[in-house]
């Protein structure tokens, strides 16, 4: 009989780390309207953001999609990678929104991947953020809270799938930020300027602003399905 043998593990190693897991608003409709060889250059364009956007001692862990997961020792450093990675996402054209979440806990650092339930609520928040919005729980809102150029604003209790007690949620953002001019095309969920977008429709009183013909063409034939998704 053949004689088994156990499979060796790399030595662990428990760490407090700052997370961030930052994805594409509306990715799965980008991609169903303008076809997975654009989508996948709109993520190798993310990821590329993703990495500029590193402040020192933030690195990403891995990218799985249109999902980067960073994680540094630093968590000050690690939200200005969050702010700095929506920033230049906006500055973009014709790009979806960035939406991200920020959390931070004890992580298990075996054979170069993180372990621990911090993960999982990291993701939790980034999901329930919108397009364009940066949330995070309460030790990271603790701990930008005096600092100048970060403003926190309280969003709530909210519960999460798999966590048992409800957590506080809070939004970073910049103060005094310019007002922001894109709007987002209803069928791809790509941010779009105003002023250059492809057409306009008008429906039920509201403005419409689309990328592409083809998005506008989508939406005129069946409104009903674009309106009110967000």
């Amino acid at each position: 009989m053949p004689t088994s043998h156990p499979i060796e593990l790399g030595e662990a190693r428990e760490a407090e780390l700052a997370l961030l897991i930052a994805d594409l608003s509306g990715y799965t409709a980008f991609t169903e309207t303008h076809g997975a060889l654009h989508a996948s250059e709109v993520v190798l364009r993310f990821q590329r953001l993703a990495a500029a956007s590193l402040e020192p001692g933030v690195a990403i862990v891995n990218s799985i999609g249109d999902d980067v997961f960073c994680a540094g020792a630093d968590t000050l450093a690690v939200v200005r990678t969050a702010l700095r990675l929506r920033d230049e996402v906006e500055r973009q054209a014709d790009f979806p929104h960035v939406r991200s979440g920020v959390h931070c806990g004890r992580i298990v650092e075996r054979e170069r991947q993180l372990f621990g339930a911090p993960i999982n609520l990291t993701a939790r928040v980034a999901a329930h953020a919108l397009g364009g919005q940066i949330l995070c729980t309460e030790p990271i809102a603790r701990a930008v809270r005096a600092i100048e150029d970060i403003q926190v604003r309280t969003i709530g209790e909210r519960r999460f799938r798999n966590v048992v007690h409800p957590v506080a949620v809070f939004e970073l953002a910049r103060p005094g930020a310019p007002a922001r001019t894109a709007v987002i095309d209803p069928v791809c969920r790509m941010q779009v300027e105003v002023a250059s977008a492809v057409a306009t429709i008008v429906h039920a009183g509201a403005n419409y602003h689309f990328c592409s013909r083809k998005c506008a063409g989508d939406f005129a034939k069946a409104p009903e399905l674009y309106v009110g998704t967000g």
